[in-house]
């Protein structure tokens, strides 16, 4: 059997945290549900020490200050605490099904493989939250990628060089090995507001043997809200501008030094540039496009165009 601890986050989710707890207490395989509570500004940490009380499955945790430290610190802590062979993650407004671990009870029979992704599907709490989500996100329904794929092909496709693979898979369907992220020293940048978990992915996904799992159906759904971070986020505005370069600046160093394909390691560079150039301002910015197209055609290339952008109110 699995023995897995799951990591859920907790901030200001009062309104969601049973469901999600009850979602994994539900399976034999999770031994251990680790809350790290991150100075919830509502009832969520009263809840947390009750959920705590009620079941011994269940640990809660604070960061010793007991301040806020956003998502990566609180994600970094929970795998501080880890325990289990096995870890996933949870986000505190989402919720398991129950084919969550059906397909990492058989793949995690491989020695080699070091971690499983499946799809996640998406149910709509709020009229406003459907909105901001449905004009961020074109499928609303499953948030997965195209086709199965393993070893560094998952890295290749999350990079956007294999434009069949998809574009993305969420944290709510990752299992990993905690030996693993130990061994590779892996954790969540605390410096990124947003965007952690795509960083942590892209890391993760060239530094272990990940297999794709349950792609065609969702094994845990994403609650979408009025208050959800990331739809909050305008395409292609100066916030997410800014936050896609500090992202792909933190991929672009951590590469530094790592053996990446050519193509790879340049891949990464020009989605780094690129951002560089949108979050550029005035009529140099211009002459700055130009040059980079000039010294390497290939930055038209790059998932996200750097040549419009719009103010946020």
């Amino acid at each position: 059997m699995l023995m897995i601890s799951v990591i859920i986050p907790v901030y200001n989710a009062e309104a969601f945290l049973k469901k999600a707890v009850a979602s994994a207490l539900q399976f034999d395989e999770v031994k251990e549900i680790i809350l790290i509570e991150d100075q919830s500004t509502d009832n969520s940490l009263e809840i947390c020490k009750k959920l705590t009380a009620e079941h011994s499955k269940i640990l809660f945790y604070q960061h010793p200050d007991k301040g806020n430290h956003g998502a990566g610190a609180t994600r970094n802590l929970g795998l501080e605490k880890a325990s289990q062979d096995f870890i996933a993650f949870l986000d505190a407004d989402d919720y398991y099904l129950p084919n969550r671990f059906d397909a990492e009870k058989e793949l995690f029979k491989n020695p080699h493989i070091e971690g499983v992704f499946g799809a996640i599907g998406t149910e709509f709490l709020t009229e406003k939250g459907r909105t901001e989500f449905q004009e961020k996100f074109r499928d609303t329904q499953l948030t997965t990628v195209n086709h199965p794929a393993e070893g560094k092909d998952v890295f290749y496709g999350l990079l956007g060089l294999d434009k069949r693979f998809g574009t993305f898979f969420h944290l709510n369907g990752l299992t990993v090995r905690n030996e693993s992220l130990r061994k590779h020293h892996l954790e969540f940048n605390e410096n990124l507001t947003v965007h952690q978990d795509t960083d942590f992915i892209i890391k993760l996904s060239y530094l272990c043997y990940l297999k794709s799992g349950k792609i065609e159906a969702a094994i845990a759904v994403r609650g979408v809200h009025d208050d959800n971070r990331i739809t909050k986020i305008k395409l292609y505005s100066e916030k997410y501008n800014q936050r896609q370069l500090l992202l792909w600046e933190s991929v672009d160093d951590w590469a530094q030094g790592k053996e990446i394909k050519k193509e790879h390691r340049e891949h990464i560079f020009l989605n780094r540039r690129s951002f560089a150039l949108a979050n550029e301002k005035g009529l140099l910015r211009y002459s700055k496009i130009i040059t980079a197209i000039i010294r390497n055609p290939k930055i038209l290339k790059t998932r996200y165009r750097f040549t419009y952008t719009h103010h946020e109110a």
